[in-house]
Parts: structure tokens; C-alpha cells; sequence
């Protein structure tokens, strides 16, 4: 069957449709991307504004028209950290239902926690043992861990590489690379909020593997020499905390345009790479881990991976 997922992120609108069945590996068809920037829309009052929500249903409607025209035989939509601290998303989301037909699932922290887990671990396998996931979003880092689908670890915390680039270093570098004092404030400050949860990381491991998803951490590999994605999804690829401090303190003295023109950087992603860098090398810190290996598949394989389960085995 044809599947789609629509996720609603901090930076993008993301569709993907794969043709799928449960067992099977789910063979990507479609990608489609809407660069909106949610996050940065959200005025001082909390709520979305009148342009972000008009974007955000133009994309939808665009969407749902692309899956109708694949013959999508069910299309997902979620949306994540930055619709779920508008203070208007209510409103946003009946807006977009009514619009366009796509009624938006708002997933919780660690449900976003548990979806990109169980993606890891079907990636990887029973092979991968005690297995922890870290994965950076734009609004968020999502923390996971257990020797089940199930973790027994699922935790969020608002240290996204977006959020921690507007709230700690867009404002002080007036375009220009934004330094390594900063760089490391933020990384300090993201250890601060990472200490309440550290001993429960630590306590769930000994790990076998850790393992990082998402586009910052696949980026942040990719500049400290993994192999590109055009060599397929299958190509292991690592990255180290000796190799992660030397690419950190390279882009920190790079202007956002010019870390945008390294091979493997998305431009609308290269301001907010220095803060993704010290939010990674915070939370490998924290756990103890001086390695990761990079997992291709993360929150919307997850989304995907649990309706085949459904699907399959009905409540």
C-alpha cells in the first residue's frame, strides 16, 4: 500500500510516501519539502501569526494534493514542537482541518521520543543491543533508550538547534560567524538543562549503541568526513566527540552564508548549525558516549513503522 506522512516541523513541511507493508522495508516514492519556519513565526505573545497559519495551509493543501495525485491510500500529518507551544495552535489546527481535509495529530515530546526510537531500533535491529537515540530537531532534543521497541528511556527537552540559535546566538552576531564564547555558553546552557536527566541516562545504560538522528546530526557527520548521501543509506557513517569539537569550532568562526556553502550543509539550515553542533556535543556529554553512528531513519519512519504495526495487528 502507498502511505504518507506530513510533518509539521520547527523549519519544514516534509511529505514523504512510501509504498509499504507491514514486514517490509517501507521504499520511499515521494519527497516533498516547504522551507516556513514555523517556529521563528511565533510572535512575543506565544501564537502563530496570520501569515505563519496561511503558509502553513498553503503547504498543507499542496500536500494533500501531491499524495491524491500519488494515490496515497492514507496520508499521516503530525506536527511537532512548534505548533505544539503556539499559543494559538488550536485554533491553527481547525483552521488547516477545515481547509484542506488534513486533521494534524500534535505529537507530545516523548512520543516524539518513542516514534524516532522504534525507527532506530527496526534500522539497526536486536543486534544494536541496549540501544539510546539521540535526535535534534529545530525546536527540540528528543532522548530514547532501551533493549525493547518499547524504550524505557523517551524523554524532550527544549533545545533544539532553531531555538537555541534565535534564543542564544541570532542576536548577537549581526550575520557574522557567531564565536566560540557563545558557542560554548550555549553548550553550557544546554548541559544545565540536560542535568535533571542525566543520571536517568546514565542509569539505563551500559549502551551497545548510540546512535544519532536527524539533519543536524547527519550534517555535522557529513563535515567531519562521513561518506555523502548519494552513497545510499546503508554506508555507515560515525561521529566522534574529538571529530564533532573540531568541526564545532570551525563553523563557529564561519558567517551563517558561508557554513550554507560546505558540501552537505542545507542553506536555510546554516545559521542554526553552530547551535546544533553545541546541543550534539552537550548531549553526548551527558551521556557518557564518545561516538555516535548516524540512523537515516528517524520520526516520520517512526509514524510510519507504527500505523504498518496497526494496520496489521488491529486493537
Amino acid at each position: 500500500m502507498r502511505l504518507g506522512v506530513l510533518d509539521v516541523g520547527s523549519n519544514t513541511v516534509h511529505l514523504l510516501l512510501v509504498d509499504a507493508h507491514w514486514g517490509a522495508h517501507p521504499t520511499p516514492m515521494h519527497s516533498q519539502r516547504w522551507t516556513l519556519k514555523l517556529a521563528s513565526l511565533i510572535g512575543p505573545d506565544g501564537a502563530l501569526s496570520d501569515g505563519g497559519a496561511s503558509s502553513l495551509i498553503e503547504s498543507v493543501a499542496e500536500a494533500a494534493q501531491a499524495a491524491r495525485d500519488a494515490e496515497c491510500e492514507e496520508l499521516l500529518g503530525f506536527a511537532t514542537s512548534a505548533v505544539r507551544d503556539a499559543s494559538n495552535s488550536a485554533e491553527v489546527l481547525d483552521a488547516v482541518t477545515r481547509t484542506t481535509g488534513i486533521r494534524l495529530q500534535v505529537l507530545s515530546g516523548e512520543d516524539e521520543a518513542r516514534l524516532t526510537f522504534l525507527a532506530v531500533r527496526r534500522w539497526f535491529g536486536w543486534s544494536a543491543g541496549n540501544l539510546l537515540v539521540l535526535d535534534i530537531g529545530g525546536g527540540s532534543l528528543e532522548i530514547g533508550g532501551g533493549q525493547d521497541e518499547e524504550p524505557t528511556l523517551a524523554v524532550s527537552l527544549p533545545i533544539g538547534a532553531g531555538r537555541m540559535y534565535r534564543e542564544r546566538l541570532a542576536g548577537g552576531q549581526n550575520g557574522g560567524p557567531p564565536g566560540a564564547p557563545a558557542v560554548t555558553a550555549l553548550r553550557e546552557h544546554a548541559l544545565r538543562v540536560l542535568a535533571p536527566v542525566t543520571g536517568r541516562i546514565r542509569a539505563a545504560g551500559p549502551f551497545d549503541r548510540v546512535a544519532g538522528s536527524s539533519k543536524t546530526f547527519r550534517t555535522l557527520a557529513r563535515l567531519a568526513g562521513a561518506a555523502p548521501t548519494a552513497a545510499g543509506p546503508r554506508i555507515p557513517r560515525f561521529l566522534s566527540v574529538t571529530a564533532l569539537r573540531q568541526v564545532t569550532a570551525f563553523i563557529s568562526r564561519m558567517a551563517p552564508e558561508d557554513v550554507g556553502a560546505l558540501e552537505g550543509v542545507s542553506a536555510d539550515r546554516s545559521a542554526q548549525l553552530a547551535a546544533g553542533a553545541a546541543v550534539a556535543l552537550a548531549a553526548m556529554t551527558a551521556a557518557g558516549v564518545e561516538e555516535v553512528q548516524i540512523c537515516p531513519w528517524a520520526l516520520r519512519e517512526g509514524v510510519i513503522l507504527q500505523r504498518l504495526d496497526q494496520l496489521a495487528f488491529p486493537a
